[in-house]
């Protein structure tokens, strides 16, 4: 069975040991840290690899949504909060799942359904198993995996946690965001021009300050804050 590694952090010891307990109940999780601030699990994070991150808000000092934006390395982060009014805000920091307090077994069996429903999906999409020749990536689409060429691929588009990967036959979809994976060498030909786009600068046919046309008049919007990287084409 494959197993998370896992860390619990709250500064309310009943609410941290009712976590713990239900925790307890799912052979998949791997805890590996209990923490009662987040200042303590900060350093932990930083020299332990960690899945899931089971987080409350409301903490002195440090707070949880800052803790978060200081770990969002981790894949997988549930806020359990007396704090609902914090859930708009907390879903802006890459957050699964936000669940009030008190928490009780089944909420956090939803929870627990939802994790290994991401999970799943990560695996399937993860990306860049293997590179051929500098031009080819393998792109993991359920159980087999597709060789796309690099010099086929016409534009990117952000899909929240995901990315559009578009040639002219097919749209494949991996797990990474359009950020991350315009930091790979492979992707260095492309110039972000949208915050959910960025294209490949020999099949742009047409620009002028809204937009770019592709080959097959294919439409894609220029962004007003990445106006300067059309310099660059």
């Amino acid at each position: 069975m494959k197993k998370y590694s896992c860390i619990i952090v709250d500064d309310d010891e009943i609410d941290r040991l009712t976590a713990l307990s239900f925790a307890k109940k799912f052979p998949v999780l791997d805890i590996v840290g209990i923490f009662e601030s987040a200042e303590d699990a900060l350093p932990f994070i930083q020299k332990q690899k960690v899945d899931i991150l089971f987080l409350d808000i409301d903490m002195p000092d440090l707070n949880g949504i800052d803790f978060r934006k200081k770990a969002l390395e981790i894949p997988v982060c549930i806020f359990i909060t007396a704090h609902p009014e914090h859930a708009v805000e907390s879903f802006q920091i890459e957050t699964l799942d936000f669940i009030v307090k008190p928490l009780k077994l089944d909420r956090f069996t939803q929870t627990m359904n939802r994790i290994e429903e991401f999970m799943e999906i990560k695996l399937k999409a993860s990306l860049f198993e293997a590179s051929i020749g500098g031009d080819t990536i393998y792109i993991k689409e359920g159980h087999e995996q597709t060789k796309v060429k690099l010099h086929e691929i016409l534009y990117l588009e952000a899909l929240k946690d995901y990315t559009l990967v578009v040639t002219e036959r097919k749209r494949h979809c991996v797990l990474s965001s359009i950020g991350n994976l315009l930091k790979e060498s492979h992707f260095q030909s492309f110039i972000r021009i949208h915050r959910s786009f960025a294209v490949q600068k020999q099949f742009i046919q047409k620009m002028n300050s809204t937009e770019i046309i592709l080959n097959n008049n294919i439409a894609i919007p220029v962004g007003r804050s990445y106006k300067d990287n059309l310099n660059l084409i």
